[in-house]
């Protein structure tokens, strides 16, 4: 029993960030596809960039927090999987860091016809698609089977690169991006954008239509690739909660219909968060073949620590978190210069002291961005492909000069030479 208690904060954690992080990834997917609404291309940018500028690091503790209980609490497994899944995982952290790296450099720069700009957005919007994509194959993969017990067993590319794995991987992006169509819809609403509400709207509609077929569809390639999974999701809790989530699927879309995002935000929350519980009770009790949750296990000791450990710190997190969600449902933290308020930056900055050379500053921002993004992929190279320590000790380095420069890019203060004022930054 008490082996069963660090699985459940690990199924909290993945379902959190996958509600919550999941429409961030959305977010930024719908910044690729912006066009074909009444609000504009530009302004669809603008309202996701905005939109998840409150929250979007905050989302990340989920991820944070999944990991680090489970290397304590099942360290077999934990090694297992991550040595076997290397690459997607690989890929998720490259997408993870990209993604954030593109959203700080964005806001250095004045208006989206700078040059520059598309080529940050682009890399956002791809992070945005990778990320989730990479993460829910490896989900597939523990699902499948695919993983086996000890170090680097399983095959490095079919354990990840399968029908199962890539339909989830495609499903979770169809789900980001109607999770983030739902929530978007709402912050629309709220601050009274009625033609970025509507685009929004039709978005969710059409986006929850895709995820219903792609679930329906992956359904039939378990069926037919994953006989012990599909046994587990068509009887007892896990076709219970499959049901759950269709339903709350069918509500989503009529309250959407309806234009009750407020409502459309919890039932879409339920009907992903319905799946990963699915999933688990499909699942339960193995970890991987021929590994139970009991086998997996950490000592006594390191149970209970870890429980107390998770207990003491949501007394400081969760009340934390949930003042954060209910200043930005609220729209306490709407950034000034969103889409729905008078553009009176721009007039600003044509006054600012120090604005003379802009095309100067532009080129040192330019310049300081690429070398972000040299110094970040000669970082990671260093650390993951060579051997001698003296290569990772310049791999760190390396790191190091792309964080300090990426935090000096975005902490310029308005009207700074470099800096490009702007009301995002």
């Amino acid at each position: 029993m008490l082996a069963d208690v660090p699985v459940v904060f690990v199924l909290a954690g993945i379902t959190a960030y996958t509600v919550l992080a999941g429409a961030d990834f959305g977010a930024g997917i719908w910044t690729l596809v912006p066009g074909g609404g009444q609000a504009g291309a530009a302004a669809t940018r603008d309202h996701t960039r905005h939109a998840i500028g409150p929250v979007w690091e905050a989302n990340h503790v989920w991820l944070i927090f999944v990991l680090t209980v489970a290397w304590t609490c099942y360290p077999g497994a934990f090694g297992s999987i991550v040595s076997t899944l290397a690459v997607p995982l690989l890929i998720a952290a490259i997408g993870i860091i990209f993604r954030g790296t593109a959203y700080a450099l964005r806001s250095q720069f004045d208006a989206s016809g700078e040059p520059g700009v598309r080529l940050v957005e682009r890399l956002f919007a791809l992070s945005s698609v990778l990320t989730p994509f990479a993460l829910a194959t490896v989900i597939g993969a523990i699902t499948t089977g695919r993983v086996p017990v000890g170090n680097a067993r399983g095959d490095l590319v079919t354990s990840w690169l399968n029908p199962v794995s890539v339909l989830a991987g495609v499903l979770a992006v169809a789900f980001s991006g109607y999770l983030a169509a739902v929530y978007l819809a709402a912050d629309a609403s709220r601050q009274s954008e009625r033609a970025l509400a509507r685009d929004f709207r039709l978005r969710a509609l059409a986006a929850g239509v895709v995820a219903g077929l792609l679930a329906v569809a992956g359904l039939l390639v378990i069926r037919a690739e994953a006989p012990a999974l599909w046994h587990g999701l068509s009887s007892g809790l896990g076709l219970a909660l499959v049901i759950v989530s269709a339903l709350a699927g069918v509500v989503t879309m009529v309250l959407v219909w309806l234009s009750r995002f407020g409502a459309a935000r919890a039932s879409a929350a339920l009907a992903v968060a319905a799946v990963i519980a699915g999933w688990a009770a499909a699942q339960e009790p193995r970890v991987l073949p021929g590994l139970t949750v009991t086998q997996a296990a950490a000592g006594r000791a390191t149970l209970i620590a870890t429980i107390v450990g998770v207990a003491a710190g949501a007394v400081v997190l969760i009340p934390s978190l949930a003042l954060l969600y209910s200043l930005v449902l609220r729209g306490r933290l709407d950034a000034p210069g969103s889409v729905n308020e008078p553009d009176t930056a721009g007039a600003a900055k044509a006054t600012r002291p120090g604005r003379a050379d802009g095309a100067g500053s532009a080129g040192r921002t330019r310049l300081e961005a690429a070398f972000a993004v040299v110094t970040l992929v000669a970082g990671a190279g260093l650390l993951v492909f060579a051997d001698p320590a003296w290569a990772h000790g310049l791999g760190a380095l390396a790191l190091v000069a792309c964080a300090v420069t990426v935090f000096a890019l975005a902490a310029e203060p308005p009207g700074s030479p470099g800096s490009s004022g702007s009301p995002e930054s």
